[in-house]
C-alpha cells in the first residue's frame, strides 16, 4: 500500500491538483479581453459595486482549504508541508463531489493570532474558507475569530462536518433501535474538536447536556477536574463517575473519537441493550466490529472505514455544505444550515437506493436498518439533497 500510494502522488505531474482555463485565450482578441485593456472594465465594475466580484471573477465558486498542519489526520503536528497531500486531497473532493474549485493553502503559523491574520488578509480571494487539521483548542479560537471578521463562510470540517455526520447516524441508529432521544445516555471517548462539536450539535438537535458524558486521557470530564480549558469545562458533569469502565455502564451510545483499541469486549458487555457503538478512530478503530458483535449481537456499529457498514465519512457533508452556501452567497454557515444538512442526510438514508449507487458498494442490500443508517459517501444524490437543504435554509435565514 505504501509504495502504491507514493507512486500515485508522484507519477505524472506530482500532486493531485492543476489549474484550468475557463475562457478562450486563442488569439490577440481573446488576450485583449482576458488581460489588458479588457480586464480594466471588470476591475472598474467591481470597484463601483464590490458585490459584482461574484459576477466577473471565480470567487463565487472558489474555496480555500487551509491548515497549519498542527493536527494532521491521526498523525499529529507534522507541520504545514506534511499537511499538503491531505489538503490537496480535500481540494479534489470538493471538485469531484460538488464541482467547487478549491485551492490548498498551508500556513507556517503555530500561534492562532498569526494564522488568523494571515487567513483574514487573503480572504478576499475566496468565496469560502474550509479550515482543516488544526489542533484543539486553537481551532476553536481560529474559527470563532474568522467568523467574526469575514463576510464569507468559514467552516472547520474536523468539527462541524464530523458533528453533522455523526449526529445524523446517531439519530437514525436510535430510530432503528426504537430508542427515544429523551432516555438516551451518550458517552464520548475523546474530548477534542470533533467530540466537542458533535456534543454541541446533538444538544442543538434536542439532547440534554446531562445525557452526555465526555472523557479525555485523564478520564471523565466532571466537576472535580481542575485545569480544564474553557471548551472542556463546558462539558464537566456533576457526577462521581471518573473512569471509562464506570462511564460505559448502561450507555446507549458510545462515540469513539480518540485512538485505536481503547474499548474492550468487557466495556461493550457493560453497555445497555441495543447500543450504538461508533468506533471512529481511523484506520484502526477503538474496537473492531467483530469484537463488538461477539458480546452485543444487537449493536449497531459504525466506523470511519469503507470496508465496514455505516462508514462515518465527512465526505457526505462538507462539499455539499459549501455548495449550498456558495449557491446562496451566504456570508456564514449557520447552526440552522448545519441542522438542515443533518436532517437531509438522515432522510436520504431512508430512501430507496438507486442501482447506480448500490453498484458502488460491495454490499448489495442497502436499505435502512442496522447496516445502513447513513448514505454511502459516494452517493451522487447527496449533491442535490444536502446542497439544496443548506441553500434553502440560507435563503429563509436571509428573509
Amino acid at each position: 500500500m505504501k509504495d502504491i500510494a507514493l507512486a500515485y502522488h508522484k507519477n505524472g505531474k506530482p500532486g493531485k491538483l492543476a489549474i484550468e482555463i475557463t475562457k478562450p485565450v486563442a488569439d490577440e482578441n481573446d488576450l485583449a479581453l482576458a488581460y489588458t485593456p479588457g480586464v480594466s472594465h471588470a476591475v472598474q465594475a467591481i470597484a463601483d459595486d464590490p458585490s459584482s466580484v461574484y459576477d466577473y471573477t471565480a470567487k463565487g465558486n472558489l474555496v480555500a482549504v487551509i491548515t497549519n498542519g498542527s493536527a494532521i489526520l491521526g498523525m499529529g503536528n507534522l507541520g504545514p508541508s506534511a499537511a499538503k497531500p491531505v489538503m490537496e486531497g480535500k481540494a479534489i473532493l470538493f471538485k469531484k463531489c460538488a464541482d467547487i474549485d478549491a485551492i490548498d493553502i498551508e500556513v507556517d503559523a503555530s500561534d492562532p493570532e498569526t494564522f488568523i491574520d494571515t487567513v483574514a488578509r487573503i480572504s478576499p480571494t475566496f468565496g469560502g474558507i474550509n479550515l482543516e487539521d488544526i489542533k484543539a483548542p486553537d481551532c476553536f479560537i481560529i474559527e470563532d475569530e474568522l467568523r467574526k471578521r469575514l463576510d464569507i463562510p468559514v467552516f472547520h470540517d474536523d468539527q462541524h462536518g464530523t458533528a453533522i455526520i455523526v449526529s445524523a447516524a446517531i439519530l437514525n441508529g436510535l430510530e432503528v433501535q426504537k430508542k427515544s432521544i429523551k432516555n438516551t445516555k451518550i458517552v464520548f471517548i475523546g474530548a477534542g474538536a470533533a467530540a466537542i462539536a458533535t456534543a454541541k450539535h446533538l444538544v442543538n438537535l434536542g439532547f440534554e447536556k446531562d445525557q452526555i458524558t465526555m472523557l479525555d486521557r485523564q478520564g471523565v470530564i466532571n466537576h472535580k477536574r481542575t485545569g480544564l480549558n474553557r471548551y472542556k469545562q463546558e462539558w464537566a458533569r456533576q457526577t462521581e463517575i471518573n473512569t471509562l469502565d464506570q462511564a460505559v455502564v448502561g450507555a446507549d451510545v458510545v462515540v469513539g473519537l480518540s485512538g485505536p483499541n481503547i474499548l474492550t469486549t468487557q466495556h461493550i458487555s457493560q453497555l445497555g441493550d441495543k447500543p450504538l457503538v461508533f468506533a471512529l478512530s481511523n484506520p484502526t478503530p477503538e474496537i473492531m466490529p467483530d469484537l463488538v458483535q461477539s458480546v452485543k449481537h444487537d449493536a449497531i456499529i459504525a466506523t470511519g472505514r469503507s470496508d465496514f457498514p455505516n462508514q462515518v465519512n465527512n465526505l457526505l457533508c462538507f462539499p455539499y455544505i459549501f455548495r449550498g452556501a456558495l449557491d446562496s452567497q451566504s456570508k456564514t454557515i449557520s447552526r440552522d444550515m448545519m441542522t438542515a444538512a443533518t436532517k437531509a442526510i438522515m432522510k436520504l438514508a431512508k430512501e430507496p437506493v438507486p442501482t447506480e449507487v448500490i453498484n458502488l458498494s460491495k454490499r448489495k442490500n442497502l436499505s435502512f436498518g442496522p447496516n445502513y443508517i447513513i448514505p454511502l459517501a459516494l452517493d451522487y444524490r447527496l449533491k442535490h439533497v444536502v446542497s439544496k437543504a443548506v441553500s434553502d435554509c440560507a435563503a429563509v435565514c436571509e428573509e
